[in-house]
Protein backbone atom coordinates (compact mmCIF):
# COMPACT_ATOMS: atom_id res chain seq x y z
CA UNK A 1 0.00 0.00 0.00
CA UNK A 2 1.39 3.70 -1.01
CA UNK A 3 2.08 5.91 1.96
CA UNK A 4 0.26 9.18 2.30
CA UNK A 5 1.96 12.20 0.58
CA UNK A 6 2.54 14.37 3.48
CA UNK A 7 2.54 18.08 2.35
CA UNK A 8 6.07 19.81 3.21
CA UNK A 9 6.36 23.36 3.77
CA UNK A 10 8.13 25.37 0.85
CA UNK A 11 11.36 27.20 2.67
CA UNK A 12 10.49 30.83 1.17
CA UNK A 13 10.90 33.92 3.76
CA UNK A 14 8.03 36.15 4.42
CA UNK A 15 7.93 39.51 2.40
CA UNK A 16 6.52 42.61 4.27
CA UNK A 17 3.52 42.15 1.94
CA UNK A 18 3.20 38.88 1.68
CA UNK A 19 3.39 35.08 3.41
CA UNK A 20 3.56 31.51 3.26
CA UNK A 21 0.11 30.08 4.70
CA UNK A 22 0.38 26.89 6.93
CA UNK A 23 0.11 23.48 5.24
CA UNK A 24 -4.30 22.47 4.86
CA UNK A 25 -6.44 20.56 3.60
CA UNK A 26 -7.29 20.82 0.14
CA UNK A 27 -10.25 18.91 -0.97
CA UNK A 28 -11.98 19.29 -4.79
CA UNK A 29 -15.70 18.28 -4.97
CA UNK A 30 -17.51 18.07 -7.84
CA UNK A 31 -21.36 17.34 -7.96
CA UNK A 32 -24.93 18.61 -8.86
CA UNK A 33 -26.81 20.20 -6.18
CA UNK A 34 -28.13 17.31 -4.45
CA UNK A 35 -24.58 16.13 -3.69
CA UNK A 36 -23.73 19.55 -2.84
CA UNK A 37 -26.05 19.92 -0.55
CA UNK A 38 -24.96 16.80 1.62
CA UNK A 39 -21.61 17.77 1.46
CA UNK A 40 -22.30 21.21 2.78
CA UNK A 41 -24.15 20.01 5.52
CA UNK A 42 -20.95 17.07 6.64
CA UNK A 43 -18.92 20.69 5.67
CA UNK A 44 -20.21 22.72 8.60
CA UNK A 45 -22.02 25.67 6.12
CA UNK A 46 -24.13 25.61 2.97
CA UNK A 47 -21.80 26.15 -0.32
CA UNK A 48 -22.47 29.84 -1.90
CA UNK A 49 -25.43 29.81 -4.62
CA UNK A 50 -23.76 33.03 -6.02
CA UNK A 51 -20.89 32.33 -8.83
CA UNK A 52 -17.32 32.88 -7.87
CA UNK A 53 -17.88 33.64 -3.82
CA UNK A 54 -16.25 31.86 -0.96
CA UNK A 55 -18.11 31.00 2.19
CA UNK A 56 -16.01 30.53 5.24
CA UNK A 57 -17.20 28.74 8.75
CA UNK A 58 -14.09 30.01 11.42
CA UNK A 59 -11.04 28.38 9.30
CA UNK A 60 -13.23 26.38 7.23
CA UNK A 61 -13.89 28.09 3.57
CA UNK A 62 -15.60 26.32 0.04
CA UNK A 63 -14.86 28.57 -2.84
CA UNK A 64 -17.10 27.97 -5.34
CA UNK A 65 -15.19 27.15 -8.58
CA UNK A 66 -17.90 26.36 -11.04
CA UNK A 67 -21.30 25.15 -10.93
CA UNK A 68 -20.73 21.69 -9.61
CA UNK A 69 -17.21 22.57 -8.03
CA UNK A 70 -16.16 23.71 -5.13
CA UNK A 71 -12.32 24.01 -3.37
CA UNK A 72 -13.10 23.08 0.18
CA UNK A 73 -10.59 24.49 2.44
CA UNK A 74 -9.86 23.43 6.13
CA UNK A 75 -7.07 23.28 8.65
CA UNK A 76 -4.65 20.50 8.05
CA UNK A 77 -5.45 18.69 11.47
CA UNK A 78 -9.15 18.18 10.34
CA UNK A 79 -8.18 16.29 7.63
CA UNK A 80 -9.32 12.67 8.37
CA UNK A 81 -12.62 13.36 10.20
CA UNK A 82 -13.25 16.12 7.50
CA UNK A 83 -12.95 13.34 4.22
CA UNK A 84 -14.32 11.07 6.43
CA UNK A 85 -17.32 12.99 7.05
CA UNK A 86 -17.82 14.49 3.79
CA UNK A 87 -18.02 10.54 2.41
CA UNK A 88 -20.01 9.26 4.72
CA UNK A 89 -22.54 12.17 3.88
CA UNK A 90 -21.82 12.20 -0.06
CA UNK A 91 -23.04 8.33 -0.54
CA UNK A 92 -25.24 7.64 -2.63
CA UNK A 93 -24.67 10.96 -4.41
CA UNK A 94 -22.90 11.06 -7.75
CA UNK A 95 -19.82 13.01 -7.09
CA UNK A 96 -15.98 13.25 -7.45
CA UNK A 97 -14.35 14.28 -4.17
CA UNK A 98 -10.27 14.33 -4.55
CA UNK A 99 -7.62 15.46 -1.78
CA UNK A 100 -4.96 17.88 -3.72
CA UNK A 101 -3.40 19.18 -0.26
CA UNK A 102 -0.13 17.79 -1.64
CA UNK A 103 -0.37 19.77 -5.06
CA UNK A 104 -1.11 23.20 -3.78
CA UNK A 105 -0.04 25.93 -1.48
CA UNK A 106 -1.27 29.08 -0.42
CA UNK A 107 0.57 32.43 0.18
CA UNK A 108 -1.42 35.96 1.24
CA UNK A 109 -0.63 39.08 -0.26
CA UNK A 110 -1.90 42.04 2.24
CA UNK A 111 -1.68 45.60 2.67
CA UNK A 112 -2.55 48.46 -0.25
CA UNK A 113 -0.53 47.35 -2.69
CA UNK A 114 -1.84 44.06 -2.64
CA UNK A 115 -3.90 43.81 -5.57
CA UNK A 116 -1.49 46.48 -7.30
CA UNK A 117 0.87 43.78 -7.15
CA UNK A 118 -1.43 41.03 -8.45
CA UNK A 119 -2.95 43.18 -11.12
CA UNK A 120 0.69 43.68 -12.58
CA UNK A 121 0.84 39.76 -14.29
CA UNK A 122 -3.43 38.76 -13.61
CA UNK A 123 -5.73 40.12 -16.06
CA UNK A 124 -8.87 40.30 -13.90
CA UNK A 125 -9.70 43.99 -12.80
CA UNK A 126 -9.27 43.78 -8.98
CA UNK A 127 -10.87 46.87 -8.30
CA UNK A 128 -13.04 46.64 -4.92
CA UNK A 129 -16.01 47.50 -7.56
CA UNK A 130 -15.61 44.59 -9.55
CA UNK A 131 -13.62 42.11 -7.43
CA UNK A 132 -15.09 42.36 -3.96
CA UNK A 133 -14.52 40.88 -0.50
CA UNK A 134 -15.66 37.17 -0.82
CA UNK A 135 -15.36 37.15 -4.55
CA UNK A 136 -13.05 33.53 -5.42
CA UNK A 137 -11.83 33.14 -8.94
CA UNK A 138 -10.00 30.62 -11.19
CA UNK A 139 -7.15 32.77 -13.30
CA UNK A 140 -3.81 32.62 -14.36
CA UNK A 141 -1.05 34.98 -12.97
CA UNK A 142 1.92 35.57 -15.61
CA UNK A 143 2.11 31.73 -16.63
CA UNK A 144 0.61 30.04 -13.50
CA UNK A 145 -2.69 29.26 -12.58
CA UNK A 146 -3.76 29.90 -9.36
CA UNK A 147 -6.65 30.34 -7.78
CA UNK A 148 -7.39 33.92 -6.26
CA UNK A 149 -10.00 34.97 -3.10
CA UNK A 150 -10.21 38.44 -1.92
CA UNK A 151 -10.60 37.37 2.16
CA UNK A 152 -10.83 41.29 3.15
CA UNK A 153 -10.21 44.61 1.37
CA UNK A 154 -6.34 43.96 1.44
CA UNK A 155 -5.79 40.59 1.91
CA UNK A 156 -5.62 38.29 -0.96
CA UNK A 157 -5.75 34.25 -0.30
CA UNK A 158 -3.49 32.59 -3.43
CA UNK A 159 -4.03 29.20 -4.27
CA UNK A 160 -0.76 28.21 -6.73
CA UNK A 161 0.48 24.33 -7.53
CA UNK A 162 3.39 23.89 -5.83
CA UNK A 163 5.71 22.90 -8.82
CA UNK A 164 4.84 27.08 -9.71
CA UNK A 165 5.51 28.33 -6.30
CA UNK A 166 8.92 29.78 -6.51
CA UNK A 167 8.24 31.19 -10.18
CA UNK A 168 5.28 32.98 -8.77
CA UNK A 169 6.83 34.65 -5.66
CA UNK A 170 10.13 35.54 -7.87
CA UNK A 171 7.91 37.45 -10.29
CA UNK A 172 6.14 39.01 -7.20
CA UNK A 173 9.15 39.89 -6.11
CA UNK A 174 10.19 41.55 -9.15
CA UNK A 175 6.92 43.48 -9.52
CA UNK A 176 7.35 44.63 -5.93
CA UNK A 177 10.81 46.20 -6.84
CA UNK A 178 8.73 48.66 -8.03
CA UNK A 179 6.83 49.85 -5.23
CA UNK A 180 8.59 52.95 -2.61
CA UNK A 181 10.68 51.26 -1.07
CA UNK A 182 11.64 48.21 -3.09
Amino acid sequence: MADAVTPRALDIAARRWFCMLPAATRLSLRGKAPAQAAAGAAFGAAFAETACRAVTLGERAALWLGPDEQLLLAPQAESGALTQALHSALAGHAHALVDISHRQVALELRGPQGAWLLGAACPLDLDPSVFPVGMCTRTVFAKAEIVLWRKAPEVFHVEVSRSFTHYVVALLDEIARELPGG
